[in-house]
């Protein structure tokens, strides 16, 4: 496959996930039992999520120097707080494309080598999906009842059949793409980063200020979740919700990211469907999704076009 298609695959496949699920979300679903919310919702819960969601952004800020002392280099946490939320925009024309710009950017305006700043984000990449597993297994175990009964409901109907046939079809999908990576001139690079992973977690083991970094991403995620519960409270419906249900639909919804740019489309689905299990409205849950990914969303908007803005001016003499 040629590079150039490589590329239009890694922009359009995320935008026709996130319309495709815009469509799946809406298609049974009234557009004015879904507007309806927005008139009614405690906007003053919405801003409190989105404070606390700039908290965790700004946490994450402060914990990259962590990484990048003990390289033998300085971390300006100006630049740090920049980079990260233009990182964050970006994040919406390619997934994953800001992690590349932030090491860029600081690579640039702090003078520090671009492989350096690329394996702390990996470190950091890496504690994400700890901190995240973490998450999973404790709703899990809290929740264990309610999901193990809609598992259980789901696999005795006839519905069945069609499970099997959508994981088999996902392995052998998933076991094709192993055997072209193994044989394609990437391999060696693709086991390097995980490698990269693997060395990252022991450089973060074995520093000196690793009891600071582990509170910082305990926050970090913290943080996260609190902006998710927070902005619930802004419907009456869901107030009924417990703590860990919403723990349940924050994880779903913040590993389906990954998937579309930002989120866009699939985030609100995804909190739409998992709140489902728990009784609530279709329109109610999705209305929530949106109203959670649209808060963050315009966060990242106003505070990343602006650090995009500032970056250069503050560094005019570093460029």
């Amino acid at each position: 496959m040629s590079k150039g298609i490589t590329n239009y695959i890694k922009i359009f496949l995320p935008i026709f996930i996130g319309v495709f699920c815009i469509y799946i979300s809406f298609r049974n679903i009234k557009f004015s039992d879904f507007t309806q919310y927005f008139f009614e919702i405690n906007y003053l819960w919405v801003i409190v999520g989105i404070i606390l969601g700039a908290l965790s952004h700004i946490s994450r800020s402060y914990r990259w120097k962590y990484l990048i002392n003990p390289l033998g280099y300085k971390l300006g946490f100006i630049n740090s707080v920049l980079a990260v939320f233009s990182a964050y925009l970006i994040n919406y024309t390619i997934p994953r494309a800001g992690d590349l710009a932030r090491a860029t950017m600081i690579s640039k305006y702090e003078n520090i080598p671009l492989e350096k700043t690329l394996g702390t984000i990996v470190a950091e990449r890496a504690v994400d999906v700890i901190c995240i597993l973490i998450i999973i297994c404790i709703g899990l175990t809290i929740e264990f009842q309610r999901i193990s009964e809609k598992f259980i409901l789901l696999i005795s109907d006839k519905e069945i059949s069609i499970i099997f046939i959508y994981l088999g079809s996902i392995s052998s999908i998933l076991f094709i793409c192993y055997l072209m990576i193994k044989k394609s001139k990437y391999y060696k690079s693709i086991i390097n980063f995980f490698s990269g992973i693997v060395e990252g977690l022991t450089v973060i083991f074995k520093m000196k200020n690793r009891n600071l970094f582990i509170l910082h991403s305990i926050f970090i995620w913290l943080m996260y979740i609190l902006m998710f519960w927070a902005t619930s409270k802004a419907f009456i419906q869901l107030h009924e919700v417990t703590f860990f249900q919403l723990m349940i639909s924050f994880t779903l919804a913040a590993l389906s990211i990954m998937f579309s740019n930002g989120g866009i489309g699939i985030y609100p689905l995804a909190v739409e469907e998992s709140l489902g299990w728990y009784g609530i409205q279709s329109s109610t849950g999705l209305a929530f999704g949106w109203v959670s990914w649209l808060s963050q969303t315009m966060m990242v908007v106003i505070f990343g076009g602006l650090s995009l803005f500032i970056l250069p001016f503050i560094n005019d003499n570093k460029s």
